[in-house]
């Protein structure tokens, strides 16, 4: 039985979101005159415990993309311990590790460096004194930050690349923490305070292994000044996110200590009981043996223990079972300020994520991508009486990703994509959204790909559902190949108890004999596709 019009393929309503997403993405990467990206930026921040220089190409659609980035250990707020100013052999390790990300910031083509300090820097009698020496050997404009302004760039970094709306966010550096309350993606008030890691370590933390009543002293400290500023728990739909290197560390040992299928760390769910066990595990020996824990990079071993206890006091202070990690933070949030001060929505972001990796493939072509994309949505608007809105968005990205495959070998093609999608940073996705979209498009080419790899992310619930994605995308693909160029984007499909006709204009002639069957057994109806 035929699907009514008004709700059919080809219609505004089945085109709907992807039709006109796949052009956006199209515009995207063609960069239309007046729109190309703009020179790249360097953003350099010499925070407490180390420094960083990213040099991004900021797109049009503000996406970032890294063209080099290096790191060093500085170790700043360690000096301010005894004295509050830098001693020479800190700044003589700040200058070097500004010379080197300078010949950094050179090398990528950068026309323009952001240059901030942080917590250190900001506390020290001497710091002045230090910018002074940056801008007279260098000509570089070493600018601090506030505590506030700290939060600010970190919010907007750190809750832009996630689909998030409503929450708190923290970044805990080496030398201070800083909280931002967001909501309906807009940031709202900002805090800093001097609990930074290596500052708690340092402050608490003497014995080694640290004793279990100096972690408790240290989570008071941490309740005492947080609770200055009355932190509300967090409500049922916010959640809480966290950056920094001790964040993030802790997500990285947590993803050695099991079995899990995506290596990233953006958008990783650190649950509180498992916090705890990190911390623990850590706690019980002594530094020169942290090394030997799977995950811990080599120096955090003197201030993963006081941060990993300060992330679990804030995370009891808010009632948080989980923190979602953000691979992003101040670097990004600065870079992301050249072209807006706004959190854009996640879809959007997700958009501009697929289009910035695609466009990394020159062989990747638009002109299919987003005529497969608008086939197979309608494809599936009109095969599935009960569309599941997230599995239809993913169905779509992995249609328009395709022909990256291809660019790296044509037989290969969906095990490539699922496998590139896996291992690279698309921002605004959840785990699970990036698990279903590698796993429909590796399904695409294998029909006997099982989702094991994708535990626990995907169980055995979503075997059917991607199952069935997967085979729209098979034929969206067949269907795409043999299409005239310059054919509309359009599909009509007639459905009876037994059958589906697919009725594609500009398509030569072409009987589905491989995945006749399969679609079959997917959706119960013989396949007939025709040209009109």
């Amino acid at each position: 039985m035929a699907r009514p019009e008004p709700d059919g393929p080809g219609s505004e309503r089945s085109r709907g979101f992807w039709f006109d997403a796949a052009r956006r993405v199209v515009d995207i990467v063609r960069m239309r005159p007046g729109t190309a990206a703009a020179a790249p930026v360097a953003v350099i921040d010499i925070g407490s415990n180390s420094g960083r220089v990213v040099c991004y190409q900021v797109r049009p659609d503000g996406h970032l993309s890294i063209l080099a980035s290096s790191r060093a250990s500085l170790r700043l707020v360690r000096d301010l311990k005894e004295k509050n100013s830098l001693s020479t052999q800190a700044i003589n390790r700040t200058l070097d590790a500004l010379h080197d990300f300078h010949a950094l910031a050179v090398g990528s083509g950068a026309k323009r460096t952001m240059a901030v300090a942080t917590s250190a820097i900001r506390d020290a009698e001497n710091g002045m004194a230090l910018l002074k020496r940056v801008r007279k050997e260098l000509g570089l404009r070493l600018r601090i930050i506030s505590g506030d302004e700290e939060a600010h760039y970190g919010c907007l970094g750190a809750v832009r690349g996630l689909p998030v709306e409503d929450g708190v966010m923290f970044d805990l550096g080496g030398g201070s923490m800083q909280i931002s309350l967001f909501k309906g993606r807009r940031i709202g008030r900002e805090w800093s305070f001097p609990l930074g890691a290596l500052r708690l370590s340092d402050a608490f933390l003497s014995s080694d292994p640290p004793t279990a009543g100096e972690q408790r002293k240290l989570a008071a400290h941490v309740r005492k000044v947080v609770g200055e500023v009355n932190l509300a728990p967090l409500g049922s739909d916010a959640c809480l996110v966290g950056t920094g290197g001790t964040v993030r560390n802790l997500a990285k040992i947590d993803q050695r200590r099991r079995a899990y299928p995506i290596h990233r760390l953006h958008g990783y769910e650190l649950e509180r009981g498992r916090v705890e066990d990190i911390v623990n595990l850590l706690a019980e020996r002594k530094r020169d043996k942290l090394a030997a824990v799977p995950g811990l990079n080599d120096d955090r071993a003197d201030s993963i223990v006081g941060g990993g206890v300060a992330v679990l006091t804030l995370m009891k202070i808010l009632g948080a079972d989980c923190v979602k990690v953000s691979g992003q933070g101040v670097r990004e949030g600065l870079a992301a300020s050249l072209t807006s001060d706004h959190l854009p929505a996640p879809r959007e972001v997700r958009l501009a994520s697929i289009a910035a990796l695609g466009d990394a493939f020159r062989a990747w072509d638009t002109r299919p991508a987003a005529h497969r994309t608008a086939v197979v949505d309608a494809l599936f608007v009109a095969l599935e009486e009960d569309p599941d809105e997230s599995l239809r968005e993913m169905l779509g990205h992995g249609a328009t990703l395709l022909d990256i495959g291809r660019s790296i070998d044509f037989f290969d093609r969906y095990e490539h994509v699922a496998d590139i999608v896996i291992s690279t940073d698309l921002l605004g996705f959840s785990h699970r959204e990036v698990a279903l979209l590698s796993a429909v498009v590796r399904n695409a080419g294998d029909e006997n790909e099982d989702l094991g790899r994708y535990q626990p992310l995907l169980d055995k619930d979503d075997r059917r559902p991607v199952e069935r994605a997967a085979t729209l995308l098979a034929l969206a693909d067949e269907i795409e190949q043999r299409c005239a160029v310059g054919s509309p984007a359009t599909i009509e499909c007639q459905l009876t108890k037994r059958e589906a006709r697919l009725v594609v204009p500009g398509l030569v002639g072409w009987r589905p004999r491989r995945i006749g069957p399969r679609f079959e057994q997917a959706f119960g109806r013989r396949l007939v596709v025709s040209e009109k």
